[in-house]
């Protein structure tokens, strides 16, 4: 069965420390209101791009654990289809939202991808980050994405596989890092010599694109933020989304930001994650049209939790 996007990057179990008084200081404890699991990493972008009605599926191996066993049934009652391969051990982040901002400590096993995990989906599309790329399948379109680590391994030349990808999507510390450039649109020109079109999101200053020599921006969305976590692989999720439905790149990057926007209003990337209907009023609100392909669908409301 064909999907409209797969996911190849590792699923984290996210534990949000909700509501934490101060971030604790070396050798200092400090107390939360609440702590959530919820899913994390790539199962992220599973969840938005299923939210926004594509059929997905997270293509990375779950744990056999029970944190995997957690994930596995989270993603199912999205409607994502998980791979069928395990490993023995889940990744696990922890993660500590303040002041608008957050702190992180991951733990992440050792997994591989392989390509037969994102052949047995047959994606129209797949998500993988730029140390994953030689795991995209032929004819499935790419989008490519970075982490800090991958920043740091490839700071001296991206993988040939970047050039394939309809988009290189990252973060402007992640840009900056790969390119030595001291501005995002700067980095941008730079790494658009690899990839056709390069998008670079700046946090509550909005994002930035360039392809076919052209630079665009568009402004941040002004929201109070709850926690940050996962806002760029939802931004990720929203741009592919938009994409693939026929949007013109700046509308493409409007939707992206705004998605993304409305994501850090509550704790865990999860939870931001709104559904296709609340994410096409906040667009008409904000003069998006929805992509050609969606453009006469029916979205029906998100039943009561």
């Amino acid at each position: 069965m064909t999907v409209d996007l797969a996911c190849g990057e590792p699923a984290f179990l996210d534990l949000t420390f909700s509501g934490l008084e101060a971030l604790p200081a070396a050798g200092e404890e400090r107390f939360a209101h609440e702590l959530l699991r919820s899913p994390g990493g790539g199962a992220t972008i599973a969840v938005g791009a299923a939210r926004l009605g594509l059929t997905v599926a997270l293509a990375s191996p779950l744990g056999r654990d029970p944190d995997g066993g957690m994930l596995r049934a989270a993603l199912e009652a999205e409607g994502i289809r998980c791979s069928a391969r395990t490993v023995e051990r889940t990744a696990v982040t922890a993660v500590m939202p303040f002041a608008g901002e957050r702190a992180m400590a991951s733990y992440q096993p050792e997994q591989d991808l392989r390509v037969a995990d994102l052949e047995e989906h047959a994606p129209r599309a797949v998500v993988l980050s730029l140390a994953r790329l030689g795991c995209a399948p032929a004819g499935a379109e790419l989008y490519a994405i970075a982490g800090d680590e991958d920043a740091r391994a490839f700071a001296d030349g991206l993988p040939l596989g970047v050039g394939r990808a309809r988009a290189l999507i990252l973060n402007t510390r992640e840009a900056l890092a790969l390119t030595n450039a001291t501005d995002a649109s700067t980095a941008a020109r730079v790494l658009s010599a690899h990839a056709p079109r390069v998008v670079v999101t700046c946090g509550r200053d909005g994002a930035l694109s360039v392809g076919d020599g052209e630079l665009l921006e568009v402004a941040g969305i002004p929201v109070e933020a709850v926690d940050t976590t996962g806002a760029g692989d939802l931004f990720a999720a929203a741009f592919a989304w938009a994409d693939l439905g026929g949007a013109p790149p700046r509308d493409c990057l409007g939707w992206a930001c705004l998605y993304a926007a409305l994501s850090v209003r509550v704790p865990t990337a999860m939870a931001g994650a709104v559904p296709i209907v609340t994410l096409a009023e906040a667009g008409a609100q904000h003069g998006l049209a929805l992509p050609a392909r969606y453009a006469s669908v029916q979205f029906e409301e998100e039943a009561p939790q």
